[in-house]
């Protein structure tokens, strides 16, 4: 492949998920304002993952941009990433014993001789959280930073503690499905 990739992200979970994959790609943090629709959190990916691939894409020429936006849905609503401590703490508590909804969207772009298309896609996977007393957040909270983490946890990081099980991908769930990742870069 001959076309430098750029990760247009700030997750180290992304950057772990390209990293296990064997791709030599480049980071770079879009300075987008993200948007949030609580009652549509498949456009609320999309168009975020698109904005991010855009701005990238403008910034590097001939290269391919892979950005990505995750929301965590709950009781209805879009959670992004907490906000304190306490607010991670609260998440966590109201996670107990249900299951919530992880969607992923993620955007391609090859920028060549100016035509630009980004394409989009959006992942879907459903985690099912153990029943959490306080003492297991509490510990969960001391291993695990949850502030730059939607829903504020990590399921790759110490998510045994936390999580009982999970439907779809895995990759999703942390960030980045990467068998989307592989059958963009395949064609």
């Amino acid at each position: 492949m001959k076309n430098m990739i750029i990760l247009a992200s700030a997750s180290p979970r992304r950057k772990k998920i390209l990293d296990e994959m064997g791709l030599c790609f480049k980071v770079m943090i879009a300075d987008v304002d993200e948007v949030r629709m609580d009652d549509d959190p498949r456009a609320t990916v999309s168009e975020n993952a698109g904005l991010k691939c855009d701005w990238a894409a403008k910034r590097n020429p001939n290269s391919i941009v892979i950005a990505a936006d995750t929301v965590v849905v709950f009781d209805g609503r879009c959670l992004g990433k907490p906000q304190s401590m306490d607010e991670a703490t609260s998440m966590l508590r109201s996670f107990s014993g249900k299951s919530q909804t992880v969607y992923t969207g993620v955007a391609f772009c090859l920028h060549e001789k100016g035509d630009k298309d980004i394409i989009l896609s959006v992942e879907k996977s459903v985690v099912h959280f153990r029943e959490l007393s306080d003492k297991v957040i509490e510990k969960y909270l001391s291993l695990v930073n949850p502030l730059d983490k939607a829903g504020g946890y990590d399921i790759d990081q110490h998510g045994d503690l936390i999580i009982a099980g999970y439907e779809g991908s895995w990759t999703n769930i942390m960030g980045l499905p990467k068998d989307i990742i592989a059958e963009y870069l395949c064609r």
